[in-house]
C-alpha cells in the first residue's frame, strides 16, 4: 500500500526531507569530530558505536511496533543454528564499515571513504542488475560508464583504487546481498549483526580503558566518546525515519548529501584532492550529476501521472 506524501502542517514527504538532511548533517558532522577523539583508536570508537547503537534499534523496532522482527530471527536460529554463523559474517561486514567511517578521519583517509560512498549506489545499481535482473533506464547505465571511465583511469595511473574505497564500494552490496540471501534484510537482522559483535566491542573498549593512555592524553573522552556514540545513534534513528517517511526515489537522491558533506568535512579537516585524482573524483562527480537529474525528471513523472513509489526501509 503506497503511503501518502501528506499528513500533518508538514505532511510526510516534508518530514521525511528534514529528518534525511538532519540524518547526513549529523553523519558529515560526526566524521569532522572524529579526530578530536585522539589517541583513542578507531577499534575502541567502533566498540562503543556498537554497543549504543544495540539499544538504539531496540527503540526504533518498539516505537515502529516491528519487535517481531527480532523473535522471529531469534526462532529462526533456534530450528537453524547455522543461520547465526552467516549473522555473524554480516556482523563483521558492517563492523568493518563502521570501523573505516572512524578509522579514515583519525588518519588523514576521510577523502577515500567520501569517494567510496559517492561510488557505492553505482555499484549497487551494477550488481542489482547482474544478480537481480533490475531493470535499469538509459541514465542510469550512463552514470554507470561514467563511474567506470573514472575507476578505469585511475587504475591505469596507479595500478588501483584506494583500499578504504573499495572497502566501502565493495563491501557493502556483499553485505546486502548476504542479507537478503539469509532472509534478515531488515532492522531485526541488523539486531542481531550488532549483537554477535557485541563481545567483540565490550573486549576492545574494555582494553582502551584499562590501558588508559588515550584518556590520560585526552580526558575529554570521558565524556565525548559517549557522546559521539549517542550522536551516532541519534542520526541512524533519523536515517530510518526518513526510509519510512520518503518514496524510495527521493530518499534515494537525498542520500548523495552525506557523502558531499562527508568530502566537506575531510576538507576542513586539511585534506585535499591530489591532481591526479581529479580525473576520478570528476567521473564520479558526472555520474552522480546523472543519476540526480534522472531520479528528478523520473520522480516529477511519477507524479505527473499519478504514481508513486512506496517508501521503504533501507536497512
Amino acid at each position: 500500500m503506497t503511503r501518502p506524501l501528506r499528513s500533518g502542517p508538514l505532511g510526510s514527504g516534508g518530514r521525511g526531507i528534514l529528518t534525511s538532511v538532519a540524518s547526513s548533517v549529523l553523519f558529515g558532522g560526526i566524521y569532522f569530530v572524529t579526530p578530536m577523539l585522539a589517541p583513542a583508536s578507531a577499534e575502541s570508537i567502533w566498540g562503543i558505536r556498537n554497543l549504543i547503537t544495540i539499544p538504539v534499534i531496540a527503540l526504533a523496532l518498539l516505537a515502529i511496533r516491528q519487535w517481531h522482527l527480532i523473535t522471529e530471527v531469534g526462532r529462526r536460529i533456534r530450528r537453524k543454528p547455522v543461520l547465526l554463523l552467516g549473522i555473524l559474517v554480516c556482523g563483521v561486514l558492517v563492523a568493518a564499515q563502521l570501523w573505516v567511517f572512524s578509522w579514515a578521519p583519525l588518519h588523514g583517509r576521510g577523502m577515500q571513504v567520501a569517494l567510496g560512498y559517492f561510488l557505492l549506489p553505482l555499484v549497487l545499481v551494477v550488481v542489482g542488475r547482474l544478480l537481480y535482473k533490475d531493470r535499469l533506464a538509459w541514465w542510469q547505465w550512463l552514470a554507470a560508464g561514467c563511474a567506470a571511465v573514472g575507476v578505469g583511469f585511475e587504475l591505469i595511473r596507479v595500478g588501483g583504487v584506494s583500499w578504504e574505497t573499495l572497502l566501502v564500494a565493495l563491501g557493502y552490496p556483499l553485505y546486502f546481498v548476504l542479507r537478503r540471501a539469509l532472509g534478515i534484510g531488515h532492522l531485526g537482522g541488523m539486531f542481531w549483526e550488532f549483537l554477535a559483535l557485541a563481545p567483540v566491542a565490550v573486549v576492545l573498549l574494555g582494553l582502551e580503558i584499562a590501558d588508559g593512555s588515550a584518556t590520560a592524553a585526552n580526558p575529554a573522552l570521558w565524556w565525548a566518546a559517549p557522546l559521539f556514540a549517542v550522536a551516532s545513534g541519534v542520526a541512524l534513528m533519523f536515517y530510518l525515519a526518513a526510509s519510512r517517511l520518503l518514496t524510495m526515489s527521493l530518499f534515494g537522491l537525498l542520500s548523495y548529501l552525506e557523502p558531499a558533506l562527508l568530502m566537506v568535512a575531510s576538507m576542513l579537516n586539511g585534506e585535499r584532492i591530489a591532481a591526479g585524482e581529479l580525473v576520478i573524483y570528476g567521473a564520479i562527480w558526472v555520474a552522480v550529476l546523472v543519476l540526480v537529474t534522472g531520479g528528478i525528471a523520473q520522480l516529477r513523472a511519477n507524479r505527473g501521472s499519478g504514481s508513486s513509489e512506496p517508501p521503504r526501509d533501507r536497512v
